[in-house]
């Protein structure tokens, strides 16, 4: 006798073909034209089914985002801080905000998040802090290794970094294109976070364009 279909494997499958619509679809079309319809007619279920797991279109891409991203953004720890905050933010820029698929799903979810207040905090939640509370852990490290002054504030310096890769996207201001301009933004962040009297080498990286 065939065997009965897996309830459990098949909405596995129906969850991973939403999630991969959305994204498709933000990237086509831009994340204000996407509706729970389109969706649902890309990934072949009903309405029902998405409204099942999730209660808006915003949800889904957050939710897309989340699984989509963190490879990309993942924060390594060699040491060298520097050289760790430059891979994790090459890694944002080139690997999540230049992607159309997930930059421009990005950038719409930020822009619904200002008149969705339970959106903003579920991006906050599910993205951002994890994503800020990795950041300030490796910074943390580095204070105590005697990388940065004892007296660093390193919220500020989170909001110095990261800052001007957020203007840049929502503003339409371009990105920074280069490994040596984002070395040149981290050169001046970690300078005025160096310990007193002892000033951080600047960073040598060579510019890559890829």
């Amino acid at each position: 006798m065939p065997q009965e279909p897996n309830p459990q494997r098949r909405s596995e499958k129906s969850r991973t073909a939403i999630i991969e619509a959305a994204l498709e679809l933000c990237a086509e079309h831009g994340y204000g034209h996407v509706t729970v319809e389109a969706i649902a007619a890309r990934a072949k279920v009903s309405k029902k089914t998405i409204y099942r797991w999730w209660p808006s279109k915003g949800a889904v891409v957050l939710d897309a985002l989340d699984e989509t991203v963190n490879p990309a953004i993942a924060f390594p720890d060699t040491g060298d801080l520097r050289a760790d905050l430059e891979a994790q933010m090459w890694g944002l820029l080139h690997g999540v905000m230049a992607e159309p698929r997930t930059g421009r799903a990005l950038t719409g979810l930020i822009a619904d998040t200002q008149h969705d207040p339970d959106l903003a905090r579920s991006l906050n939640a599910d993205l951002i802090q994890p994503r800020a509370d990795e950041a300030r852990a490796r910074l943390t490290k580095a204070r105590a290794a005697g990388q940065l002054d004892p007296d660093a504030d390193l919220d500020l310096a989170l909001e110095l970094l990261y800052g001007p890769v957020y203007y840049r996207l929502l503003l339409h201001q371009g990105d920074l294109h280069t490994r040596a301009e984002l070395g040149a933004l981290i050169d001046h962040v970690l300078s005025a976070l160096a310990p007193k009297g002892k000033a951080l080498a600047r960073s040598t990286v060579l510019d890559q364009d890829h």
